[in-house]
């Protein structure tokens, strides 16, 4: 089968992701998209994080992370809070890698444990790992599209989230905060990642979608709990 260009690939995981993780299957690549998807995640976000806005929004968004689960920030945390913040670049650098590379290994490798192939028919890890690596390009969009919004609202929360369905919610109740949680980009990787694998192994896509939906909504609920029972104020 053509090895369809790295272009047409990405922009097939966009528009037609079964025909895309189809193809694929048969011609498996994975190490191009990783990379660009990547550099584009890190260049992005590193650009605005290092503008004196970003670092702003950095900070607030690091003394949140801080003060989740404790009322009060000493001085001592809010220093180091603080000097953290002043690393954009690095931060940036972590948080690509973490969400791109380390996310499409480690996940492809829980799927070919999860997941047994139909009779007569063998999954190749390889396989698994070029549809999470090509699903991951809607994880990658997201930290592009979210840079110059992070620059224009000076806030590194996420706009594209259930709680902009919900604006007349207290922002201290456990519901505001799950819906805070829950990222609507995230759920369109699920979907796109469920269409792969129901590629691969032959499963109805809306039945994956809802098992790993489920696993998402199921810890963004437990953190939100978490969080109202300690009294966290983020």
């Amino acid at each position: 089968m053509t090895i369809r260009p790295l272009p047409a690939r990405m922009w097939g995981v966009l528009r037609h992701p079964r025909t895309t993780f189809e193809a694929l299957a048969a011609a498996p690549r994975w190490a191009d998209v990783l990379a660009v998807a990547f550099l584009a995640a890190f260049t992005a976000t590193a650009l605005v994080l290092e503008t004196e806005t970003g670092e702003l929004a950095l900070l607030d968004q690091l003394e949140r992370t801080v003060s989740t689960f404790d009322r009060r920030v000493d001085e001592a945390q809010y220093a180091d809070v603080q000097e953290l913040s002043a690393h954009g670049t690095a931060y940036a650098f972590v948080t690509a890698l973490v969400s791109g590379p380390l996310l499409a290994v480690s996940l492809s490798a829980a799927l070919v444990a999860i997941f047994r192939a139909p009779a007569g028919r063998a999954v190749r890890y390889r396989q698994v790992l070029a549809i999470a690596s090509h699903a991951g390009v809607i994880l990658a969009l997201r930290q592009v599209i979210a840079a110059p919004v992070i620059y224009v609202r000076e806030t590194m929360a996420s706009p594209l989230t259930l709680s902009m369905f919900f604006t007349l919610l207290d922002e201290s109740s456990a519901f505001a905060r799950f819906t805070g949680m829950i990222d609507l980009f995230v759920i369109w990787w699920i979907a796109v990642l469920a269409i792969g694998v129901s590629v691969l192994y032959q499963r109805p896509a809306v039945r994956v979608a809802a098992a790993i939906a489920g696993v998402y909504v199921l810890l963004a609920a437990l953190v939100a709990l978490a969080v109202a029972l300690t009294g966290g104020v983020a």
